[in-house]
């Protein structure tokens, strides 16, 4: 069952937040509050996305949707909120596999394993500390296969220098449960990727952690 504070990260994005996501998010606030723009995100995907591809947390689906999808790609989004997963699919140019689903529990089954996996913006909306988190990076090393590849990105909240909007933005989110970042470090993300991949690489643009983690260790 999913818990109230993991329904909260999901909760903002009602079909009016989308609409603006693109602006607020992607633009204004990655340039302005995080300093990390928006192009360090499609260079993630244009070097590490898989032909099996599992989104998690897709947002509004700028992202998907300004990387040029290969045409034979087998795509799957998984989201606890459906608003977001309608609307990412509506504007790319393929039909990808929706999935309702909480990234603290297991995939189905069912779910054939993935080439690469991605998780942007969405460690920092989940709640507790990374000792909760880290169940999400299981549960997504578990669904690669063993030279698959997880990548994404997360805004750190601890030894953090932020902007005026950066600081606004922190108080905001993380006291109506948007985001639930307080206590997340650099380092203790660092030792959770090392903990189930062969390797592991993470960079700090502004106050955003970019990480791509390869080969996980359940594979062995």
């Amino acid at each position: 069952m999913t818990t109230p504070s993991t329904r909260a990260g999901a909760a903002p994005y009602s079909k009016l937040f989308l609409s603006v996501y693109d602006l607020w998010v992607i633009r204004l606030s990655n340039d302005y509050g995080w300093r990390c723009n928006r192009r360090h995100f499609v260079d993630l995907y244009r070097e590490h996305l898989g032909r099996r591809h599992l989104e998690v947390g897709p947002g509004s689906g700028w992202i998907l949707a300004n990387v040029d999808l290969p045409t034979d790609i087998d795509l799957t989004l998984v989201d606890l909120n459906t608003n977001s997963l309608e609307h990412t699919a509506s504007r790319l140019g393929v039909t990808p596999t929706l999935i309702e689903h909480d990234v603290l529990l297991p995939l189905n089954d069912n779910v054939d394993q993935f080439d690469s996996v991605s998780i942007n913006y969405v460690l920092h909306c989940l709640p507790g500390n990374w000792s909760t988190k880290s169940v999400a990076l299981t549960n997504l090393a578990n669904a690669l296969t063993p030279e698959g590849v997880l990548f994404g990105s997360t805004v750190i909240g601890v030894d953090q220098k932020y902007t005026a909007l950066g600081s606004a933005l922190m108080f905001a989110y993380n006291r109506i449960g948007a985001f639930a970042n307080r206590s997340d470090d650099l380092p203790g993300l660092r030792r959770l990727l090392s903990d189930r991949f062969e390797q592991v690489e993470v960079t700090m643009v502004g106050n955003v952690a970019l990480f791509v983690a390869r080969r996980p260790l359940h594979a062995k």
